[in-house]
């Protein structure tokens, strides 16, 4: 079974930066978009950067140039309002749009 694994979450002050990185299990994800959404409590889950849209504000998406496998998110400049739970997921042949999701880390912003 495909794993994407989150790692990097954690509280950090505002004002501060974060990275999160997701590594996939299975090679042939480095051939496929993987990307970012967040959800905050009470609130849906939102699109926040992707390997094909890499860059969103304070946001910035990137792949590991040599494990492909491995992306991640540069977050700057965080605020309170960016407390939420990340989630990687990836957009696989085996369905439509974003179809395979990683467990999700915490990220919470203190003020």
């Amino acid at each position: 079974q495909v794993q994407l694994v989150e790692s990097g979450g954690g509280l950090v002050q505002v004002g501060g930066s974060l990275r999160l990185s997701c590594a996939a299990s299975e090679r042939r994800f480095g051939m496929y978009a993987m990307g970012w959404f967040r959800q905050a409590p009470g609130k849906e889950r939102e699109f926040v950067a992707s390997t094909i849209d890499a860059v969103r504000g304070r946001f910035t998406c990137s792949r590991d140039n040599n494990k492909k496998t491995t992306i991640y998110l540069q977050m700057n400049n965080l605020e309170p309002e960016d407390t939420a739970v990340y989630y990687c997921a990836a957009r696989t042949p085996e369905g439509r749009g974003w179809n395979a999701w990683g467990q999700g880390t915490q990220v919470t912003v203190s003020s």
